[in-house]
């Protein structure tokens, strides 16, 4: 699953290389009805690409209500390719918790909050979220790095144009968990915005809305947490006939939020009316900016608190070298570069 394989794909693969195995007797491996040996499961670990250690993981973990946002229908067996990784970076980030005797359960902050149906609901939720959490009324800097720091698990991977994100819990609601599609959302602010949008999933009531309204809710939450009501007004005003490109990229570059998402966010505030913003679209799109803004957003978004910890149960002999290779999914000969690379 993680390289996107059917048992009859894997069967192909061995037998390309001279190794020959059925379908049939695959499915026994996987089923735990028949036990590979030594030799067989060298043979697995180099066709699949991962560490034979792989195949003795003590962490394993069942993702429940994995929701993805995606442009067109996400092939089922891309949606389980995505599915296995997140799962295998998370039980490695579990595994490496438990090594270092942390216990980090995600807080909702909107537990107790009643269901959504107005997006004007919405920004009362965001605002809350922000209270709570301490983030204040100001641009936020490293998205990531701050859900991180409210546990949630922020998983990077790499996956076809189709697919964003996607937001799961894992056991029964004590651990949330965000992947990203690195490739696709190739920008921090996409990167800040889809992570925050995904936040939205986890957090808001709205499961009882059709999707088309719930994506629609958490546009306007991640929009909102990026830049708040208050925040918005004070930098727009209350009312515009219009908005300059120059503003647009100076707030972009001081709020981590995209041109065409303030435009929208002027809107949604009652700043411009819905004529203007119909004109500044398509203003946008006929000079080419739809995907490449003539602003860049360089403001650095990384999810590092897995490293950090590595690092931290490595520097304690908490761990050896080769376990730490092994929790970072790569070779220890990899390992041990990227760590002369750092010194």
């Amino acid at each position: 699953m993680l390289n996107g394989f059917s048992l009859q794909d894997l069967a192909n693969k061995l037998q390309a290389e001279q190794i020959s195995i059925s379908k049939q007797a695959l499915h026994k491996y996987e089923k735990g009805e028949a036990i590979p040996d030594t030799q067989m499961l060298l043979q697995l670990s180099r066709v699949l690409g991962v560490r034979l250690d792989f195949f003795f993981q003590r962490h394993t973990v069942e993702l429940s209500t994995p929701e993805y946002r995606k442009l067109s229908k996400l092939p089922v067996k891309e949606q389980e390719r995505i599915t296995a990784i997140t799962r295998f970076a998370v039980s490695r980030y579990l595994e490496l918790e438990s090594l270092l005797g942390l216990n980090t359960p995600f807080i909702n902050p909107l537990a107790n909050f009643p269901e959504i149906n107005e997006l004007a609901e919405v920004e009362v939720a965001a605002n809350h979220v922000r209270t709570q959490w301490n983030w204040g009324t100001g641009p936020l800097y490293n998205v990531l790095e701050l859900l991180e720091d409210q546990h949630v698990k922020m998983i990077l991977l790499q996956s076809e144009d189709s697919f964003d994100g996607m937001k799961a819990w894992v056991n029964d609601q004590q651990i949330a968990v965000i992947a990203l599609n690195s490739v696709r959302l190739n920008s921090p602010d996409r990167l800040r915005f889809t992570a925050l949008h995904e936040l939205g999933h986890l957090l808001l009531p709205i499961n009882h809305l059709p999707e088309k309204e719930r994506e629609r809710m958490c546009n306007r939450f991640a929009a909102a947490m990026l830049l708040p009501e208050s925040t918005a007004k004070m930098e727009f005003g209350a009312k515009r006939n219009r908005l300059h490109l120059q503003e647009l990229a100076d707030l972009k570059k001081q709020y981590g939020i995209s041109m065409q998402a303030l435009a929208f966010r002027a809107n949604d505030l009652g700043i411009i009316t819905d004529s203007y913003l119909k004109q500044f679209i398509f203003m946008f799109y006929q000079h080419g900016w739809r995907q490449t803004e003539p602003a860049p957003y360089t403001g650095e978004e990384k999810a590092t608190r897995f490293n950090q910890l590595l690092m931290r149960a490595l520097a304690e002999e908490i761990i050896s070298i080769d376990k730490a290779a092994v929790l970072n999914n790569q070779s220890l000969l990899a390992f041990r570069k990227q760590l002369q690379m750092v010194e």
